[in-house]
């Protein structure tokens, strides 16, 4: 396609999709906020022994997120690589991913490891708060049981529910407006039409880490680290995805990670991946899960999902099964289209780095 074209056609898909999707949201203008310092750089660190007999060890893990860091970051100690992006006084939010179940979570070890290396930059456990949308979803996955003295947890709703129009936990000021409602709500009322900001994102924290698992995901393709603050960060989700064929995540993923409050105060996005699910998700379902034994690092979210994306079809085709993008409907997932260009949208929204000559997977490997 001719460039002109293709900027013309990009042209009009953005501005189609400010029309869809108005927003209000706003937030102090940060150098750390997303893609980040290190647009288009992913570190993918490996490590033979961080998972036995489906036990994560403490200690590879903890030199998976040590090296990680400091490749991303460049910087010459473990320390130093926390503080170009941390410091004394910041409040920070984890925002963890307990979908999964206990069989495919955030996992205790990395969790203690992002502790450690927040404390090493002078950030207070008191400034730490992990968090996640369904207190219910944290409490079964066991996340709280993890936390260290004085470190809080948070979720705007105590559990999952088809209405998903809480307010108690959630920002009226920062919001994401898209023209789709669920069956049964009003389309003329605005309430219905937003999916509002979680107030530990707008009120409680100046900076998030984003620790999503690599996964699956039947009606967006992926769930890495762009869902996991789409879908993880708001209310009335589940109107994005609410039959087989009535998915908009590929508008609405982007749509809601764009609003300013979240993309200037999400400054780092580790991915867990050292168990990952390559069908039928974002559950963990035994039998698509397989042991990648690697974390990815980044700030540039599109970058890490794109590469997120082509580990998994490559499992995929290890399995005999059809890429994401061009798979159908079975019995593990439902929808017939999984939605996968939200990662493309994200990078023609400015998120990140979505052109492969753009993007640098730098593969580490440890003993």
């Amino acid at each position: 396609m001719p460039d002109s074209r293709r900027q013309f056609l990009e042209t009009a898909f953005l501005g189609a999709a400010a029309t869809l999707a108005p927003s209000q949201s706003k937030a102090d203008s940060t150098v750390l906020g997303m893609p980040g310092r290190y647009p288009g750089r992913v570190i993918a660190v490996e490590h033979p022994a961080c998972i036995v007999s489906g036990v994560y060890q403490a200690e590879p893990v903890r030199n998976m997120v040590q090296r990680g860091m400091t490749d991303l970051t460049g910087a010459p100690t473990w320390q130093d690589a926390w503080r170009t992006m941390f410091t004394k006084g910041d409040v920070v939010g984890i925002k963890v991913s307990p979908v999964g179940g206990p069989k495919l979570s955030s996992d205790a070890t990395v969790l203690h490891s992002i502790l450690d290396g927040l404390n090493a930059a002078g950030v207070s456990n008191e400034n730490i708060i992990v968090f996640s949308r369904y207190r219910a979803e944290i409490l079964e996955a066991g996340i709280d049981k993890w936390l260290r003295p004085g470190v809080r947890f948070e979720a705007p709703s105590p559990e999952y529910d088809d209405k998903q129009l809480d307010m108690d936990g959630y920002d009226a000021n920062h919001f994401m407006e898209m023209a789709i409602v669920k069956a049964g709500d009003d389309p003329r009322d605005e309430h219905s039409r937003r999916s509002y900001v979680a107030k530990v994102v707008t009120q409680r924290v100046n900076k998030i880490i984003n620790l999503p698992v690599l996964k699956h995901h039947q009606s967006a393709g992926v769930t890495i680290t762009l869902k996991n603050m789409s879908h993880g960060f708001v209310n009335n989700v589940n109107r994005s995805h609410m039959t087989p064929t009535a998915n908009a995540c590929g508008m609405f993923i982007p749509s809601v990670v764009n609003l300013p409050i979240i993309r200037q105060k999400v400054v780092l996005h580790i991915v867990d991946a050292v168990k990952a699910s390559y069908h039928g998700g974002p559950t963990g379902r035994p039998q698509f899960i397989w042991e990648h034994k690697t974390m990815y690092f980044g700030t540039d979210p599109v970058a890490l999902d794109k590469t997120g994306l082509k580990v998994i079809d490559a499992k995929r085709q290890q399995a005999g099964m059809a890429p994401i993008a061009l798979s159908k409907p079975d019995e593990a997932s439902h929808f017939l289209n999984c939605q996968v260009e939200h990662i493309e949208i994200a990078g023609m929204l400015g998120l990140g780095e979505f052109s492969d000559e753009r993007i640098k997977v730098s593969r580490v490997r440890l003993a």
